[in-house]
């Protein structure tokens, strides 16, 4: 029987050259003393404690002008019109769907929001509307655009573009939703063979890379043919080198998380997640952002 040992051994020092765009960042936690000047407004993650402007979260402050906020580190997703997400239906309403993003409520996704199957373009009848199972149900995945924010803070959603819809065989990941960069598009076909969706609220899709896109079903059709075993290896290496990126708090976007694939090749698939092994992964892929970043 093979038993897998492993020995502690002495670990190289992160250099400093890692950590230099922390040095002007002033990080503070709950009860740190931001300032005693009175001339400042309180923003969100404040508060006012015997004159003295306060942190009532751990994050990153920041100053517009005479606001004084805290962004916090950790925390929901807030999200803005324009976000790309990945979301769960939860419940099936009277012409709506409730969906779960990570954020404070569930988001809405209106049935007159969605594409009907063919891309027609008419109003949303009766029938429409005792039908909704059979194009989303409770369970379903979906990636979506936030349309609007309510007065509550809940999200109105829109799959309207052929890009979004319901989602198919892949890989769910969860990660911190200040850890995906904000870019001009999320979805992404990856040079080693599998394609990303990088949701703003912190859910990332994995999934093999579609060989045609059926337009006639108006982003619901999913293919349930059997993924090959190779772009299975590729998703549950990427799916790895995620968990990677994100426990060493590193951005996740289409660079980082290829940089991150290359660096890993000449590991097995499940060491990835070793300490010492994720640590070297990362280091290196921190490198060579930096030497492309200049």
């Amino acid at each position: 029987m093979a038993v897998d040992m492993r020995l502690p051994t002495v670990r190289k020092q992160l250099t400093d050259s890692l950590f230099s765009g922390t040095e002007g960042k002033h990080l503070v936690v709950p009860g740190d003393v931001i300032t005693s000047d009175t001339g400042f407004m309180r923003g969100h993650g404040t508060y006012m404690d015997e004159e003295k402007l306060t942190a009532s979260v751990a994050g990153e402050v920041e100053r517009v002008n005479k606001l004084i906020c805290v962004r916090p580190l950790k925390t929901r997703f807030n999200g803005e019109v324009g976000d790309v997400v990945v979301g769960r239906i939860t419940e099936v309403q009277q012409k709506r769907w409730k969906v779960e993003t990570n954020s404070r409520l569930d988001s809405v996704l209106l049935l007159s929001s969605v594409n009907l199957p063919g891309g027609e373009l008419r109003r949303r009848s009766a029938e429409d509307e005792l039908t909704m199972r059979h194009y989303l149900q409770e369970g379903d995945l979906i990636s979506a655009e936030v349309q609007s924010v309510f007065s509550d803070g809940a999200l109105s959603l829109h799959t309207r573009s052929l890009k979004y819809g319901k989602l198919g065989q892949g890989v769910l990941v969860q990660v911190s939703p200040s850890l995906v960069k904000r870019q001009k598009t999320h979805f992404h076909n990856l040079t080693c063979g599998a394609s990303i969706i990088l949701g703003n609220n912190g859910y990332v899709w994995l999934y093999p890379t579609p060989g045609h896109l059926d337009e006639e079903a108006g982003g619901y059709y999913t293919s349930m043919e059997p993924v090959p075993l190779s772009d299975r290896e590729v998703i549950s290496r990427l799916r790895n080198c995620l968990l990677a990126l994100a426990a060493h708090k590193v951005l996740l976007y289409d660079t980082s998380v290829l940089y991150c694939y290359e660096s890993s090749l000449s590991h097995q698939i499940k060491d990835i997640l070793k300490p010492e092994i994720m640590e070297e992964i990362v280091m290196e892929t921190r490198q060579r952002l930096e030497v492309q970043e200049g």
